[in-house]
């Protein structure tokens, strides 16, 4: 597919050479323990935390220093920022090229494409999708991207406790569809509340994530994991939905009619250009991370993770090499798929020239109640041995008896190394085609 985007070039070593300065600068900066007036500012009660606060460190910029889109602000903090902005895919064109990376969300019969190179200066993104209220966010400095729902879940007591000083909280009842997502994928007893809220970037990192924090609860939550770390919801987990890193490209050719997050954002931003050049260089350290380190991969190895519920990581390049992999865990069919066309976020200088890195997506690889079996077809497509459809990486077939059919996608992340072993250290390592 051949690409018309009107991209930025780098026409000057001077902007390159700032850019690798702006990563060195942050890398020297030394680390600093969260203090508790800033935790006060936040309102966050320090009193309740799953983790040790001395370990939560400031990355630099202050509360939605890095702005967040749609939040709905902190008083005495930050205010209000923009709600995200709509565009169609060929206004897009105009300046995301076919590799740059989006990440592709499907929820509620509805799929929306979120640019990296908006995210990678806002981080999160406070939508609705298909009627359900969701935050997409994404941390450069371990390439997370996750897809989560805004409907906090809640207790009747941890819902009185916030509701005191005349502070505005949106709850209701547990929606149905809610309820059953969280059965599904946490589990023990279903909350008898959901608390609507916004997310932040609150300028503090914990293992080199970011951490979010809601206008509402004022919880601190990581968003590599999704669980409240500090504050009135510590121990909460949030429900996730599947969000899929792949190229523009591609994600056109999947969902045509999916609009795009604008560049248009009431900010301005050097949209296309990263500021973090060479982060994901196998050799170069991660930016502020204290925590333990895991020797079975290399701390920058890009790794597919899930958690089924077992934690469970794929090293990138053994998808890469295999191209289609078929896993079973706990009884359950699991479709790994990679292609290539999705350039690195955090490589180089202009995020749509820089090395492609491909992508990956994760399935049940059943429809109708029919097991099929993939191979690679050419090209960066698949099919499937069965009925001969042919297949693409977000998985959506495109002919054959079962075309615009689609497989159930399994909630994954594509991240580092060094970040996931951190939180996740029980993690089982599975490498196709390898020990």
């Amino acid at each position: 597919m051949t690409t018309t985007a009107n991209v930025p070039t780098a026409n000057a070593g001077t902007t390159v050479a700032a850019l690798a300065l702006t990563l060195a600068l942050l890398l020297a900066t030394p680390a600093h323990a969260v203090s508790e007036s800033v935790l006060r500012a936040l309102r966050v009660d320090g009193s309740r935390t799953a983790v040790p606060i001395a370990d939560i460190l400031s990355g630099g910029p202050p509360p939605q220093g890095i702005p967040a889109l749609g939040f709905r602000g902190l008083t005495g903090v930050a205010g209000p920022s923009p709600d995200p902005r709509l565009v169609t895919q060929d206004e897009a064109a105009a300046w995301l090229g076919e590799r740059e990376p989006v990440i592709l969300v499907r929820v509620g019969g509805e799929a929306r494409l979120y640019p990296l190179q908006v995210l990678t200066w806002h981080e999160i993104a406070n939508d609705t999708l298909g009627g359900v209220p969701i935050a997409v966010s994404f941390c450069p400095l371990c390439n997370s991207a996750l897809a989560h729902d805004r409907r906090v879940p809640a207790t009747a007591d941890q819902l009185a406790a916030m509701r005191v000083e005349n502070h505005t909280v949106r709850a209701t009842p547990m929606p149905a569809d809610l309820a059953a997502a969280y059965a599904l994928q946490i589990g023990g007893a279903v909350p008898e509340f959901a608390v609507d809220v916004t997310f932040g970037v609150s300028g503090l990192l914990y293992f080199s994530n970011m951490i979010m924090i809601d206008d509402t609860t004022f919880t601190l939550w990581s968003q590599l994991i999704g669980e409240g770390l500090v504050g009135e919801l510590v121990g909460g987990r949030l429900v996730r939905y599947p969000a899929q890193i792949v190229g523009f490209g591609e994600a056109r050719s999947a969902e045509p009619t999916a609009l795009v997050l604008s560049r248009d954002t009431g900010f301005t931003r050097d949209y296309g250009r990263n500021p973090y050049v060479g982060y994901d260089e196998i050799g170069s350290p991660a930016f502020l991370f204290q925590g333990p380190s895991d020797g079975r991969l290399t701390p920058k190895a890009r790794v597919v993770t899930l958690e089924t519920p077992r934690a469970l990581a794929y090293p990138f390049a053994d998808l890469a090499a295999a191209g289609v992999v078929h896993d079973e865990v706990d009884g359950e069919a699991l479709l790994l798929l990679w292609a290539p066309g999705t350039t690195s976020a955090i490589g180089g200088a202009l995020i749509a020239n820089a090395a492609d890195v491909g992508a990956v997506g994760v399935f049940r690889p059943v429809v109708d109640g029919a097991r099929l079996t993939f191979v690679a077809d050419g090209a960066g497509g698949f099919r499937d041995v069965e009925t001969g459809s042919t297949w693409d990486v977000t998985g959506r077939a495109g002919s054959g008896p079962l075309a615009g059919r689609m497989l159930d996608a399994v909630a994954h992340d594509n991240t580092l190394w060094f970040a996931w072993a951190a939180f996740r250290p029980d993690t089982e390592v599975r490498r196709p085609g390898g020990d």
